[in-house]
Order: structure tokens, then C-alpha cells, then sequence
């Protein structure tokens, strides 16, 4: 099946259109945000915004997909910077994680959305959580692959989706400072990949 060819002009209208969603719901809030608004500060008419994305579900869906893809792409150039040396590359990606969410500004504002607004933008994420650990989990994948061959796939994504999980959970609710916490997940990974391997050997 072939994929739909997306002209230049259009890609650049979508990326124009999710650009001016995310500066209004940084500085707004998601409830506030209404197509037309988004229309006028992208420079379209507020059909095309309708013709492109459906309504607001389809345009947060936009928003997180884009917002997800740069910090996944953070991740990967930060786990292969750090070639085969697992803990510093581990702990350099936690923390890479822990201090943009707590930078980002859109990101500051899903988790902090109220949950009893009217249209709270927190669970555009929350009922897409698969979808969000299966991209995050790639570019682990991929490093671990490259660096750590000799460990199970079954075990790697084990490893992969815990590590995940408990950095999300930091995320919303952080506990100790950043460093700690990337260093003590780092030392958590080294622990479940050196269980793997010593259960293969025997």
C-alpha cells in the first residue's frame, strides 16, 4: 500500500498550524485554545485547520506526535553518543528526559493541566500511553542492539519498557533531584541486563 505523497506546501501548512497550537497553549492554556485562533496566528483560514486536523482531538494528537518525535530523536543522539558504555549512556538519556519535561514548556502544561477543566489536554496522552512508550522505546532498542547484542530481545524490551515506565513516573511526579534519579534508573538497567545475561549462561 502506498502511502499518501504530502506536497511541500501542505507539510508546511500542517507544520505552521501545529507551531501556532502549541505557542497558544503554552501561553493560554489547552481549554483556551479555539481553531479559530489557531487559523489566525498560523495565517489560514480556520476551514483549512478543520480540512487538515478534524477539530481540537485531532490537532492535540498532532501536537504530542510532533512534541514526541523531537524528544525521541534527543534521546537516540544521546544513548549513541555514548557507544557501548550502557550506565553513562543509560543515565545520560534519563536525564536528558527528566530536565526536558521539566523545561519544556508544553510538556510543563499537559502535566499540570487541570484534570477537572473543561478540556484538560492531559488525556490526549494519557489514553495514548502504548503508543508513547512504543516510540520511546526505539531508540533504546536500536542502541541496545548495537552495543549490547549478546542480551535476549525479549529481555532488552523488558528492560526497555521498565526503564520507561519509571522515568515517566519521575516525570509526574519527581522525588529526588535529576541527577540522582538518572543515575540510580542507569544502575537499575546495568542490574536487569547483567541478570539476563548471567541467566543465559547458565
Amino acid at each position: 500500500m502506498m502511502l499518501p505523497i504530502v506536497r511541500p506546501d501542505r507539510a508546511a501548512t500542517r507544520a505552521a498550524i501545529v507551531a501556532a497550537a502549541r505557542e497558544l497553549t503554552i501561553t493560554r492554556g489547552w481549554a483556551e485554545v479555539r481553531m479559530a485562533g489557531v487559523a489566525e496566528r498560523a495565517g489560514v483560514s480556520r476551514q483549512t485547520v478543520y480540512n487538515e486536523y478534524g477539530g481540537r482531538a485531532g490537532l492535540a494528537d498532532a501536537m504530542a506526535d510532533a512534541e514526541i518525535e523531537q524528544f525521541i530523536a534527543g534521546v537516540r543522539a544521546i544513548l549513541f553518543s555514548h557507544g557501548s558504555h550502557v550506565r553513562a549512556g543509560v543515565a545520560a538519556a534519563v536525564r536528558f528526559a527528566l530536565d526536558e519535561a521539566a523545561a519544556n514548556p508544553l510538556v510543563r502544561v499537559i502535566l499540570t493541566s487541570s484534570r477537572g477543566g473543561a478540556d484538560p489536554l492531559l488525556p490526549y496522552l494519557t489514553t495514548r500511553s502504548d503508543v508513547v512508550l512504543a516510540a520511546a522505546a526505539v531508540p533504546l532498542l536500536e542502541w541496545a542492539a548495537a552495543f549490547a547484542p549478546d542480551v535476549e530481545p525479549e529481555e532488552l524490551a523488558f528492560a526497555a519498557e521498565t526503564v520507561i515506565r519509571l522515568v515517566v513516573s519521575h516525570i509526574v511526579l519527581p522525588l529526588r533531584p535529576a541527577a540522582h534519579t538518572a543515575d540510580a534508573l542507569a544502575g537499575l538497567v546495568v542490574l536487569l541486563l547483567d541478570a539476563t545475561r548471567r541467566g543465559a549462561e547458565r
